[in-house]
């Protein structure tokens, strides 16, 4: 596995593998960790692991002592990057956006060494189109989700290259600030989700969950702007900038479809 590690690192990627804290993995075929948490820890350093991914399937029941088993949020950020705060995701619109859903209460808990984790990303699996697989990236990289691709790199399509290579977008996922964004405007399924970033910035992203075309707009005073404040309106899917926006940004978009932006004050 050392072997494995210096491969994949010498290709510029991190190694991540999966445990359990029970007797066997979610799936039973796999052995557990319950008994032997810290040999096991030490053996995945030795082995240069990045990143462990840890279920708590077949526990025995045995009762936490210091850690918890509900709500991770509220608990896991002393010894965890992240933690789960959904089901699994499924590679379907709604489930993608139930997971957004879900994810959104426990914002409070997530900042600079500790996030959210809606789960995976299901871009370019096939179950969504390229306008939901965008609205999908854009609004994990605004909660500051962890960026986890979910499909097959070595096959994936040019246009899930594209979303998923876009450098605007991940800048918003890894600003300093560390602030997770939110939904914060809702009229039907017209949303309004935005977050504070770095250098008095705010990230937004204007979203419609309906069936048919529709116009949305972010008002600055929902979105944490002064009302009076001046903007420059970056596209971060399009690159290109509005100058000189004031009050409020309206679009237009398709059914399940976004658009995000970075509003920078004058």
């Amino acid at each position: 596995m050392r072997a494995l590690a210096d491969y994949v690192h010498g290709k510029g990627l991190k190694l991540g593998v999966y445990g359990d804290a029970g007797l066997r993995t979610c799936s039973r075929i796999q052995p557990g960790s319950l008994g032997y948490e810290d040999q096991d820890a030490r053996t995945l350093a030795a082995w240069g692991i990045d990143y462990l991914k840890y279920d708590n399937c077949n526990n025995q029941n045995i009762s936490p002592l210091t850690r918890g088993v509900d709500d991770p949020a509220t608990w896991a950020g002393s010894f965890a990057n992240s933690w789960r705060t959904t089901e699994d995701i499924k590679n379907t619109w709604e489930s993608m956006t139930d997971n957004a859903d879900k994810n959104d209460k426990w914002a409070p808990y997530a900042g600079p060494g500790g996030w959210n984790d809606p789960d995976m990303l299901e871009v370019g699996n096939g179950g969504m189109t390229i306008e939901e697989n965008r609205c999908h990236f854009s609004i994990w990289a605004l909660v500051k989700a962890p960026l986890i691709i979910g499909c097959d790199v070595s096959s994936m399509s040019p246009e899930t290259k594209d979303i998923l290579s876009n450098q605007n977008v991940i800048a918003v996922n890894q600003d300093k600030l560390g602030v997770q964004g939110r939904k914060v405007q809702q009229d039907g399924e017209l949303e309004v989700w935005a977050g504070r970033l770095s250098r008095g910035r705010v990230a937004l992203v204007l979203w419609n969950r309906g069936p048919a075309e529709a116009s949305i707009t972010a008002s600055w005073s929902n979105i944490g702007l002064n009302q009076s404040a001046v903007v420059d309106a970056h596209d971060l899917w399009t690159d290109e900038v509005t100058s000189s926006v004031q009050g409020n940004l309206t679009n237009k978009m398709d059914s399940h479809a976004c658009k995000m932006y970075v509003l920078t004050p004058k």
